[in-house]
């Protein structure tokens, strides 16, 4: 028995749509994933296809429930939910969008069913987002890293080179459901500074959304992203400027990004954390004296 409930019936084909996964739950360094979906929604008009049974799904007590009370008075629970969401590009190109909770249970029926479902509508391409920590400078392009089952979609975003063994998320699983049935899968990771990566980061977001479109050929305007983007990045610069220390690690980071390919690992070892540099931003943030160092 499907895990799905449609609620919309279509009144036409769609048309080779792309499939984006913006589930919650797993990393998402400086809200970089989220605010992206966000901003999808806003620019594409979109309406809810079906949602998944969330009773098989999501365990409230993880993820519990929200009750508006107005003077005593409890009003009807908002339930978290996992939703298909259908719309279209600013030039006519089919877009589903799938978000909400990461499941807590039943991941290989919940795979199953998306993978059945994206089958018997089209899609031609999937592409989840999501933003990690990494030592890199915000004063820098962020840059793109891809995950997929097919190495001509990573080979266009760009990948972080090595071998590594990481814990999977539910897009990962996803991922994987669509390459074994033939459909192309890509995720679209941006890198975040460690120092930026608990508080929202929206040039994270911004390059997501270009990626995206480029990645998946829709017309998507990160414009109020890169306003957003720029802004966040002078209150940094404010920062940085009142610590010597801070101005260096930047002016190191810088060095290695530059020459990523090439170069041997720099030493950072006399310079702050990202941590103690993240935890006086967000003081900083907040309109408090970050105090400490001068330069």
């Amino acid at each position: 028995m499907s895990l799905f409930r449609k609620l919309l019936d279509l009144d036409r084909q769609l048309e080779a749509p792309v499939l984006v996964l913006g589930m919650d739950g797993w990393i998402d360094a400086g809200l970089g994933a989220g605010t992206a979906i966000a901003h999808l929604l806003n620019i594409v008009p979109t309406e809810v296809l079906g949602t998944f049974d969330r009773e098989e799904l999501i365990d409230y007590r993880a993820r519990r429930p929200m009750v508006p009370i107005d003077n005593g008075v409890a009003g009807e629970l908002s339930w978290p939910e996992i939703r298909l969401r259908v719309g279209q590009d600013r030039v006519g190109h089919d877009v589903l969008v799938l978000v909400g909770p990461e499941p807590d249970m039943r991941w290989s029926t919940f795979v199953h069913d998306v993978v059945e479902l994206s089958g018997q509508l089209g899609v031609r391409l999937v592409a989840a987002v999501g933003a990690f920590p990494l030592s890199v400078p915000h004063t820098r392009p962020v840059r793109l890293a891809a995950t997929g089952n097919s190495r001509e979609l990573v080979d266009q975003v760009g990948v972080v080179p090595g071998t590594m063994e990481v814990p999977a998320g539910i897009h990962a699983a996803l991922q994987e459901g669509f390459g074994k049935a033939g459909i192309p899968a890509v995720g679209i990771w941006a890198r975040v500074p460690m120092y930026a990566a608990g508080m929202p980061y929206p040039a994270a977001s911004a390059a997501l959304i270009e990626g995206l479109g480029r990645v998946a050929g829709l017309e998507l305007d990160a414009g109020e992203l890169q306003e957003a983007a720029a802004m966040a990045a002078a209150r940094i610069d404010d920062l940085i400027a009142s610590s010597a220390e801070h101005q260096e690690m930047v002016r190191q980071l810088e060095a290695a990004i530059d020459a990523e390919d090439t170069a041997p690992p720099l030493d950072f070892s006399d310079l702050p954390s990202g941590d103690e540099i993240g935890a006086e931003l967000e003081r900083f943030l907040r309109g408090e004296n970050p105090g400490g160092t001068s330069p």
